[in-house]
């Protein structure tokens, strides 16, 4: 795994930006691929914040799990693990047949993403970490 802070950023705005660019166009969108792009931002971000501290982050893709590890580096983070774990439903189920995206789920998760990313950003930014 890349073990640069600004190279996990890259791939987090990257994300973002799809998730942003899918929501605003017209006509038929991707509803999956917004909360897939906005789960991956999240969970890259987070994955920084370690990084940051010298941890190496696990493959995973479990949000909670990875929240649950910002917390032992950065004990005044806080988060909400119910939308941790919406998010984290939202970002896999939906990769897949039998489940399907709606538009009010592609808002929920971009609501969650854009908050938590501006959190996350700010902890790196800031030195906090």
């Amino acid at each position: 795994m890349p073990e640069r802070v600004d190279d996990w950023i890259a791939k987090a705005d990257g994300d973002f930006d799809i998730a942003q660019r899918e929501s605003r166009r017209r006509g038929k969108r991707n509803f999956d691929a917004i909360c897939f792009h906005a789960h991956e931002c999240v969970e890259k971000l987070m994955k920084a914040v370690l990084v940051k501290h010298g941890v190496a982050p696990e493959y995973t893709h479990n949000l909670v799990y990875l929240d649950a590890c910002v917390k032992k580096v950065v004990e005044s983070w806080k988060s909400d693990v119910d939308e941790l774990s919406w998010l984290t439903r939202a970002g896999v189920a939906f990769r897949y047949p039998g489940e399907w995206a709606t538009d009010d789920h592609t808002q929920k998760a971009m609501v969650i993403c854009t908050r938590l990313r501006g959190a996350l950003l700010k902890l790196i930014d800031e030195g906090n970490v």
